[in-house]
């Protein structure tokens, strides 16, 4: 059954048993998909558990494998984008239920990622590569990059980000309410923790090759063009409060000096 043909008419409360009880399964599976994809891309970028990292697979062959490189990136940042935005939302409500939209994006997301993981040409000749106690800084570095990002998805809401709080409350007959802007820990440090996060995880690597430094360039730009959009977003929501804190805190470079 699509997700278009889930009867939820009506209050969440009444919403046939069998309706809620698929919305519960569908939201657990998004997340579920969500941390599979979450934990393959860490070993995907460091090259550690997984059976084909960056560097690993047939080796793309000049410019013609950096273009589907770079096409697998924009893929990602397209979608990752365009389905954030308000105004997608809005009609894309009449195709998936209000209950489902953020499960769905998910579900996307982690498919565009996965195509990502499989059609990556590699490019593995070697930008640097650190030994020692210099290699020891950087995987300490990028494991506190991962950390961070997966820290700050909890400052915020973290089961409301991936979908399981609108498929919960929809099964348990509550109706869903948006989260409120707030300012916690990291948020206070810098705006978009989560960002800076997988920055510091794509780039802190003991051997950059030259797959490597493209994946973490490509990323590095879709995030920047990202967040552009993403504050004219939330300036949007939040008006005259978001204003005040992007001009009080820096949006990913952290400024200890000023208070």
């Amino acid at each position: 059954m699509s997700t278009n043909q889930i009867p939820l008419g009506g209050t969440a409360a009444s919403a046939p048993v069998a309706s809620r009880a698929l919305v519960l399964a569908y939201g657990l599976v998004a997340y579920a998909s969500f941390a599979a994809t979450f934990l393959y891309l860490v070993g995907f970028v460091t090259g550690l558990g997984v059976p084909k990292a960056l560097d690993d697979g047939a080796t793309g062959s000049g410019s013609g494998g950096a273009v589907v490189d770079l096409a697998l990136i924009a893929l990602f940042g397209i979608q990752h984008t365009v389905m954030a935005r308000p105004a997608f939302k809005r009609a894309w409500a009449r195709v998936v239920p209000e209950p489902l939209e953020r499960s769905t994006f998910m579900l996307v997301s982690c498919a565009c990622l996965a195509l990502l993981f499989w059609q990556w040409r590699p490019f593995p000749q070697l930008v640097w590569e650190a030994r020692g106690a210099a290699a020891a800084a950087l995987f300490a570095l990028a494991a506190l990059g991962w950390a961070t990002a997966f820290v700050s998805t909890f400052l915020v809401d973290h089961f409301e980000l991936f979908g399981l709080r609108q498929t919960f409350g929809f099964a348990a007959g509550r109706a869903f309410r948006p989260p409120v802007f707030r300012e916690r820990l990291l948020y206070r440090v810098v705006r978009h923790p989560l960002m800076l996060g997988f920055l510091v995880a794509f780039w802190a690597a003991p051997a950059m090759s030259c797959g490597h430094l493209l994946f973490a360039a490509g990323m590095t730009g879709y995030i920047l063009l990202g967040l552009v959009v993403e504050e004219r977003t939330l300036v949007e929501l939040h008006g005259d409060a978001y204003r005040d804190y992007r001009r009080r805190v820096p949006k990913l470079i952290p400024r200890p000096w000023r208070s």
